[in-house]
């Protein structure tokens, strides 16, 4: 059966919980398969589930250099908790070079541009070699996920893309999280429901959207991991 096949096959995942979602990727894919984190409150939820199904998932984060100091503290707790390694995923470019290469700040005046290369180009690298990968995305979060299925296929990157909590609520995931004890990125508790790089994102006001605080200025929703 090849992968195409694998996600017609997953049809029947929807609505099934987180837990049977990526126990069914761990038997179908293995070691092919990785979970992908930037260590906002769903992600820490993927990988304590991960950590009960199995002694060592493969999860990567995404380093771009930017990331807030409270995102690595929360990335060193989860490594010590569950006993894992992650792989960390670097630009091919130090900040310095893309400066010297597109102009100082490139966030502030090419959103895209840098986040092209600083997650979307680092990410294919992270794929490279893996049939499969799981996400924290949710229907919830955004318009852009608003049609994300359980299991669905990744044009992009020719594997099985895995969505586990993309029928959660917001409070599904935190009701998880604070019952399991798992720690979590202290930015949620300052106003930051969406965490990303520093220089593009920024606790939100009473009453904004939960991503109204990443790229604020720009006609911006996503970085492009997930389009």
């Amino acid at each position: 059966m090849n992968l195409v096949e694998r996600v017609a096959e997953a049809k029947h995942l929807t609505g099934q919980t987180p837990e049977h979602i990526i126990g069914w990727a761990l038997e179908t894919f293995g070691d092919g398969l990785t979970i992908a984190s930037s260590f906002g409150v769903e992600d820490v939820m993927l990988i304590d589930i991960a950590a009960r199904l199995t002694p060592h998932p493969d999860v990567f984060f995404l380093d771009t250099d930017l990331l807030f100091h409270e995102t690595y503290q929360t990335a060193k707790a989860m490594e010590a908790r569950y006993a894992i390694r992650l792989r960390r995923i670097r630009p091919e470019l130090s900040l310095d070079q893309q400066a010297q290469q597109m102009g100082e700040q490139l966030w502030a005046h090419d959103p895209d541009a840098c986040c092209n290369l600083r997650k979307v180009q680092p990410l294919n690298q992270a794929l490279t070699g893996y049939q499969a990968w799981v996400t924290g995305v949710r229907r919830e979060q955004s318009p852009t996920r608003a049609h994300a299925e359980a299991v669905e296929w990744d044009a992009k990157h020719n594997l099985v893309k895995i969505n586990p909590l993309v029928m959660l609520s917001t409070d599904d995931v935190w009701d998880y999280v604070k019952t399991h004890g798992i720690p979590y990125n202290p930015l949620h508790d300052m106003g930051f429901p969406s965490i990303g790089c520093m220089p593009c994102t920024r606790a939100i006001k009473p009453g904004e959207d939960p991503r109204a605080g990443r790229w604020s200025g720009f006609d911006k929703q996503e970085c492009g991991l997930h389009l």
